[in-house]
């Protein structure tokens, strides 16, 4: 992977006609490292956020070894990248021949369910295995998240009790409880009410659980959403456990995605055609700006130009954009609003920050387009919740205390030491 100090040498040394993918290592290893100093248990990072071979290198050199995987081709990933790895397959709906791959082929051990039917296949699958760590997966509250991930997965409150029992029966090893608060989640104690709500589920099937894993949600900072220190999050997790009625040696899991690479990866695109409020780019809502188009979020910002080989940041007044991407789909549009310099024009180039998480790992080659190249730059991501010195960016009068709030975000708590087990 080439490597650039900044995105603007990368558009003065050859002004890239593709979009570009800028990646950061060293956010994924700030982030790495502050999860292992603070969060008291074992943390799974969530391939499906970015499963670049890059991201999964950098995490496993930085102490993160344990992945939250989802399919057959993310449990090979890891196996390649970060071999001796442990892998949860985490999630609760799988195929037979995935189950058994993972089982025979790549000592996965640990397998989500969230029906009795799973319960089942998981048990078939594996040749009746006696040493699975069986997850239930509970339907919890999604207040607080900006994303919500109900409805489609969790064992709802009627139906835990038995399919707990069933789980804590058929394994001789551990046997715990698993839930999701959402992504992008806005409310530390929403973990806390969730943790709660699993505690109720586990009195109420009379079972006792090794594993509580509070899955992912962790948030990071975008322009209008920037949310508490991730020490309350940490925090108000502690406060939960201490108050579940599990016994002594209960391990407590997490499985972050979007914190811990959220910061790591931002996507240089081109200016196509200015029209109007409208910029059209080479790169869109089938690429890498699939939360761009499709939850609204407006991602922070910066403009370079090339002139004459001329490189630089464009300053000026700003003034609200929106995107549209390379397709001939009108779906394929940004709304923002994006701010940039009114004198924008055509061939200017456009850094949309914060894409390390769902920003490459969303992208098709739908109409031909798509096909980003990746480089590796050493300048700061353009806000962090891990005391990364956060590159500046230029906001809006009314989203100036949002500016202020990033920068208090950067200066996290001190660091705790690492507790794997109940207190």
């Amino acid at each position: 992977m080439h490597k650039y100090h900044t995105p603007l040498d990368l558009v003065r040394e050859r002004s890239p006609e593709r979009p570009v993918a800028l990646a950061r290592p060293d956010a994924v290893a700030a982030a790495a490292r502050w999860f292992q100093d603070n969060f008291k248990g074992d943390v799974f990072y969530a391939v499906k956020a970015n499963p670049s071979p890059w991201v999964i290198e950098t995490l496993a050199a930085n102490g993160v070894t344990s992945f939250d995987v989802a399919s057959a081709p993310e449990i090979e990933l890891v196996s390649a990248y970060a071999p001796g790895s442990r892998m949860a397959f985490m999630h609760p709906v799988k195929s037979r021949k995935a189950i058994s791959a993972a089982y025979f082929d790549h000592g996965v051990r640990t397998f989500a369910l969230d029906t009795h039917e799973e319960l089942a296949k998981i048990l078939e699958a594996t040749g009746g295995a006696d040493d699975l760590a069986l997850m239930v997966r509970l339907a919890v509250s999604a207040h607080g998240a900006a994303y919500s991930l109900s409805g489609k997965f969790g064992a709802e409150t009627h139906e835990a009790s038995a399919l707990l029992l069933a789980a804590r029966r058929a394994t001789q090893d551990r046997m715990g409880v698993s839930f999701h608060v959402g992504s992008q989640c806005m409310r530390p104690t929403a973990f806390q009410a969730a943790m709660a709500q699993a505690s109720r589920a586990i009195v109420r099937a009379g079972v006792m659980v090794d594993v509580v894993d509070v899955g992912g949600g962790f948030p990071s900072v975008y322009p209008g959403m920037v949310p508490p220190q991730m020490s309350e999050y940490v925090d108000s997790i502690q406060r939960g456990f201490a108050d579940m009625m599990v016994h002594e040696d209960t391990e407590l899991w997490c499985e972050p995605g979007r914190a811990l690479v959220a910061e790591a990866s931002s996507i240089l695109t081109k200016v196509e055609l200015k029209k109007g409020d409208a910029l059209y780019l080479n790169d869109g809502s089938y690429g890498s700006l699939f939360d761009a188009a499709h939850t609204k979020w407006p991602f922070p910002v910066k403009l370079f130009r090339n002139e004459d080989g001329d490189a630089s940041e464009v300053e000026g007044p700003l003034k609200p954009f929106r995107f549209y991407g390379p397709t001939c789909d009108s779906l394929d549009h940004m709304p923002g609003p994006f701010w940039l310099p009114e004198d924008v024009r055509e061939g200017d180039y456009v850094e949309i920050g914060m894409l390390g998480a769902y920003g490459v790992a969303m992208n098709t080659r739908f109409n031909g387009f798509g096909d980003a190249e990746t480089v590796a730059v050493d300048d700061a991501p353009m806000a962090s919740m891990f005391g990364l010195a956060a590159a500046s960016i230029r906001l809006p009068r009314e989203s100036q205390e949002d500016e202020r709030k990033v920068v208090r975000l950067s200066r996290p708590k001190g660091a705790a030491g690492k507790k794997r087990r109940k207190r």
